[in-house]
């Protein structure tokens, strides 16, 4: 009876352990790559590993952080009330949070409207038909103004759309680019001379050019939000662009002769050879272009007057209440939290797509 149990390996310990181990790491490049490295040093001190090494690991990825965050917050509290301008002292991190959570507020109350709007609606209408009156049954949407939320979630498809068109120009020029120095030395002066022009340049043209083309906006797609979005596709396209003729020409050479001597098409060489081999640089193209985007975004709906995040920061400061500097300040924590999200999302996605993937 010993002997069978000895023959069988997974009553020992030590194979479900190195098991668990080889679960954690596998894990530790996602939670990595999500934000969450912190929990992995946890997890191992769980499994039983060297406690001393994982509280060194934990101290450096989540203790040393929180130190940092808890000083910058400390300082923002003593010297806020000591900077006054014209709307009052600057607000601390107490009245800050207090203005996410009437932002918040706001938003429940709006929805409560929109809710028994809705439901009056179907009522009035109910009457009418039960009336025989149904020729007369109306159907509208509620008008409301847009609350903080609402305004996030159009920043975030503005910047979407904008990163989408800039990515399908870029990755194909950028493949061509990469793959001809003829194309290379086309599009090369163009790049360093479009590269640096500032979206506030930029806001003008693309502002009369849709307006001319774009004479009859369709409801789901606002004439405001297109011209945001091109705005972020003109100052977001080029790290994309660049990075991809960069991971192109980087391709070694003997896979590309490998190619030649099986005589592959041209699609096959790119999607089988060139792709492959480029993917880790051309996502960090789009993963600097997504961050150039969203911080190109605010500045293009202040001036577009598209109701985002930039339009609300612009509001607030033309309001110059006595909350309006601390919404201002939500706004700022906001944006950066959004960027930093976007940035670990596309790392994520960077993981899946790419075995080599670096940080």
């Amino acid at each position: 009876m010993a002997n069978i149990t000895e023959a069988m390996g997974p009553s020992d310990p030590a194979p479900r352990r190195e098991r668990v181990f080889t679960a954690i790491n596998k894990a530790s490049g996602w939670l990595d790559a999500l934000g969450f490295s912190w929990l992995t040093p946890i997890l191992k001190m769980l499994a039983g590993d060297n406690p001393g090494e994982q509280l060194r690991e934990l101290k450096r990825v989540l203790v040393i952080p929180l130190l940092g965050i808890t000083i910058f917050i400390a300082a923002w509290a003593v010297l806020a009330p000591k900077v006054q301008t014209s709307l009052g002292a600057v607000p601390g991190p107490v009245q800050v949070f207090e203005q996410a959570g009437n932002l918040w507020q706001d938003h429940v109350r709006e929805r409560e409207k929109a809710a028994a709007f809705y439901e009056r609606q179907d009522l009035r209408n109910q009457r009418l038909i039960d009336e025989g009156r149904g020729d007369r049954v109306r159907f509208r949407d509620y008008t409301g103004k847009p609350t903080y939320i609402d305004q996030i979630f159009t920043s975030l498809v503005t910047v979407g759309l904008g990163f989408l068109i800039a990515t399908v120009i870029a990755v194909p020029l950028g493949i061509a680019s990469g793959l001809s120095r003829t194309v290379n030395g086309a599009i090369n002066p163009l790049i360093q001379i479009f590269k640096p022009v500032s979206p506030l340049a930029w806001l003008p043209i693309v502002t009369m050019i849709v307006s001319a083309a774009y004479a009859n906006p369709m409801d789901w797609l606002p004439k405001s939000l297109l011209i945001s979005a091109v705005t972020v596709t003109l100052c977001s396209l080029w790290p994309t662009l660049i990075n991809t003729a960069l991971g192109v020409s980087s391709v070694d050479k003997d896979l590309m002769n490998v190619g030649r001597v099986l005589q592959l098409p041209t699609w096959q060489t790119v999607s089988k050879v060139v792709l492959p081999s480029a993917l880790p640089l051309i996502f960090t193209g789009l993963r600097l272009s997504l961050g150039v985007g969203w911080m190109v975004l605010i500045a293009a709906e202040m001036l577009a007057q598209n109701p985002g995040l930039g339009k609300f920061v612009w509001d607030e400061f033309q309001n110059g209440s006595s909350q309006s500097l601390a919404r201002i300040m939500v706004a700022v924590f906001t944006i950066g939290l959004i960027g930093f999200a976007l940035d670990r999302l596309m790392y994520a996605l960077q993981r899946t797509f790419s075995f080599s993937a670096t940080r």
